[in-house]
């Protein structure tokens, strides 16, 4: 029997603990999708608890909090004490097993605090005092926990009117850690949102642009666009329901948009054909600008009643769609590709069942011009999770392009969840691992060595090129 959270977790081989100490649990972390608080960051953030470090900024804990029946006084805001909302997450940790929250809870106290204890009710006290304790360390800043997991780059989620005043501050202050802005122009894009005309306002104010048709929402966006690329943005994200394929017209986009400035309703067609548009306008102008682009596909948000009372008539549930199909993806990749305005992407999708058609799908639109210049990416929720993570490899692997694939991304709130990419190494070089025991795959420990590396961080620090300090990490990881 094994020792639970042992040395050789979720590694079952010989060959999988070799690769895993020798060369995963050695590289560092580039993480390319994050909503951490560039603010926390670069001001040095000393946590007031451990309540406000690992559940305040954790949607995982607090949703399985509710699922214990734990009201939603303890899950989240400041009606009772840091104290009591941690006693109520302690005593939800038990019934997380079998499940990897279980994993986490354990790999991210041990990782930041060294506690081997399995947190219940009963340790739970001890647990928060001596955590509390460390905290009020200078190492145990929001700076200082990212260099005690390795971290060198980092990717924040910033929308288009962010001034990005705490990048720059870290990248006056900080010369071992870059930390990256990521433009995200989402709230441009939902026209259906009934704040979009006031929020086109602030962007036009922002951008010093008179926003009163389309094409100067355009041009702020650009403007906008060209400031982030000065301060070292090079990749853009957008939060889609599914890729858009109805047709339009310039004049029809121009209708759509100047009823949505007057608070009309629009049609579900009518909302489609604008974001086909907009997306198409915002992936030309990342080719332009040289940066990569991010789809996070099928993501239905705020989908509870009080947000549905807050979007008020401008939202139907008609409107919250199913992911989308083969068949859209593939003609607005083909446009893009057809004239020439395909750049990097990275394809992610919510619905684990999409793997094998997103998987195929690289193929169609790679072009030589990068190794791996469209990537399925591991994706978020569901997906970091043991034998989704496994899926997603094996996939990869259908496809040919494992080897070329830039790993998993935190998409963290918390600075506490980097282990995350240490379950997802680890549960990789179990996969190669078992492969060579069967004799799939030849026992080459410089070329497993190297595929490892390359997947863990110089995969992704190659696809976002120019955006890591330090050396030759491959050479690193093998001293």
């Amino acid at each position: 029997m094994k020792q639970f959270m042992g040395k050789d977790f979720m590694l079952d081989t010989p060959t999988a603990e070799s690769l895993y100490t020798n060369y995963a649990a050695k590289m560092p972390i580039f993480d390319y999708h994050s909503h951490i608080s560039p603010e926390a960051v670069a001001t040095g953030r000393q946590f007031s608890s451990l309540t406000e470090l690992w559940i305040d900024d954790d949607i995982y804990k607090r949703r399985a909090m509710r699922t214990n029946g734990v009201k939603e006084k303890y899950c989240f805001g400041h009606e009772v004490s840091d104290w009591e909302r941690f006693e109520k997450w302690a005593e939800t940790v038990p019934y997380t097993i079998c499940t990897p929250l279980y994993h986490m809870t354990y790999l991210e106290l041990y990782s930041a605090f060294g506690i081997t204890q399995l947190l219940n009710k009963d340790n739970a006290r001890e647990v928060y005092d001596r955590c509390n304790d460390l905290l009020r360390r200078p190492e145990y800043s929001a700076r200082g926990l990212l260099r005690r997991y390795n971290v060198k780059a980092f990717c924040t989620t910033d929308d288009p009117t962010d001034d990005l005043r705490w990048h720059r501050l870290m990248k006056e202050n900080c010369t071992d850690l870059r930390m990256l802005p990521t433009f995200r122009p989402d709230r441009a894009m939902n026209i259906e949102q009934r704040d979009f005309a006031a929020y086109v306002r602030k962007l036009g104010d922002t951008a010093g642009v008179n926003v009163t048709h389309f094409d100067d929402l355009m041009e702020a966006l650009q403007r906008r666009h060209d400031y982030f690329a000065a301060n070292d943005c090079r990749l853009s994200d957008h939060n889609i329901e599914e890729f858009y394929d109805e047709h339009y017209t310039s004049s029809q986009i121009e209708v759509i948009f100047e009823k949505a400035m007057r608070g009309q309703t629009l049609s579900q067609f009518e909302i489609h054909q604008y974001k086909h548009c907009f997306l198409t306008r915002m992936s030309e102008m990342d080719y332009d600008s040289g940066w990569a682009q991010e789809y996070h596909c099928g993501a239905i948000r705020d989908n509870n009643s009080l947000m549905f009372d807050k979007l008020g008539s401008n939202i139907s549930y008609d409107s919250i769609g199913e992911f989308s199909t083969a068949l859209a993806m593939s003609h607005f990749l083909n446009e893009l590709n057809s004239e020439g305005k395909l750049t990097r992407t990275i394809l992610f999708a919510i619905n684990p069942n999409s793997d094998e058609m997103i998987a195929t799908m690289l193929g169609n639109f790679q072009d030589g011009t990068c190794p791996g210049k469209i990537q399925f990416g591991l994706g978020w929720w569901l997906h970091n999770q043991y034998d989704v993570i496994q899926r997603h490899l094996r996939s990869l692997c259908v496809d040919g392009a494992l080897s070329r694939f830039i790993g998993i991304m935190t998409d963290a709130h918390a600075l506490i969840s980097y282990p995350r990419h240490e379950y997802f190494r680890r549960l990789l070089c179990n996969m190669i691992g078992n492969d060579v025991e069967e004799g799939l795959i030849p026992h080459d420990e410089k070329l497993l060595g190297r595929l490892i590396c390359d997947i863990s961080y110089n995969n992704v620090a190659s696809y976002l090129s120019g955006h890591c300090p330090g050396e030759d990490q491959e050479g690193a990881a093998q001293e």
